[in-house]
């Protein structure tokens, strides 16, 4: 059987990931390329924090186990996976456990302007999270610089539309 391949879409709050995500998903399916796309943020919203897990790692990588099978057994061997510290250095285990030792991964990390992420939160966060999303996503956003995998290939997103930033996106890949 052919190994998995996954495209990790990373980035600060307002960066665009998802926007990218689906808009990858868009042109690879207008292509005829296999894939599917999880949103990672969706894998772990749980309260509280399941016992033994308090960064919700373990969950995660049980959603995403479970999601992974379901995509394999109908022959899906691409997966883009979106998600803020998916491009972090060490985040390989958690794909590797659910997806197996020999996945392929492909490290992308969006970038924006803290005047870009914000005005998008604000269009965006209608809700009591804006001022802790502006926060964490400063913050974010100089880990995410310090600390991702080597190798992760850094698309700028500002003053772009998604689709000229998803096109890059999959150039990256080889897809």
């Amino acid at each position: 059987m052919e190994s998995a391949e996954v495209l990790l879409i990373g980035g600060r709050s307002g960066a665009g990931k998802s926007s990218v995500g689906y808009e990858v998903s868009a042109l690879l399916r207008a292509a005829s390329v296999g894939h599917a796309l999880i949103e990672g943020d969706v894998l772990d919203h749980i309260h509280p924090a399941p016992p033994g897990d308090p960064d919700r790692s373990g969950i995660t990588g049980r959603n995403l186990a479970a999601l992974w099978a379901n995509y394999a057994e109908l022959g899906c061997r691409r997966l883009i996976y979106t998600n803020t510290a998916a491009v972090l250095d060490g985040e390989q285990r958690l794909f590797e456990g659910a997806l197996g030792q020999d996945v392929r991964m492909h490290h992308v990390l969006l970038t924006a302007s803290d005047e870009t992420a914000a005005a998008r939160l604000r269009e965006r966060e209608r809700g009591s999270e804006l001022e802790r999303q502006l926060r964490r996503s400063a913050q974010m956003a100089r880990r995410l610089d310090e600390h991702a995998a080597p190798g992760t290939v850094r698309v700028a997103t500002d003053g772009r539309s998604v689709t000229q930033v998803a096109r890059e996106v999959i150039a990256a890949t080889g897809w």
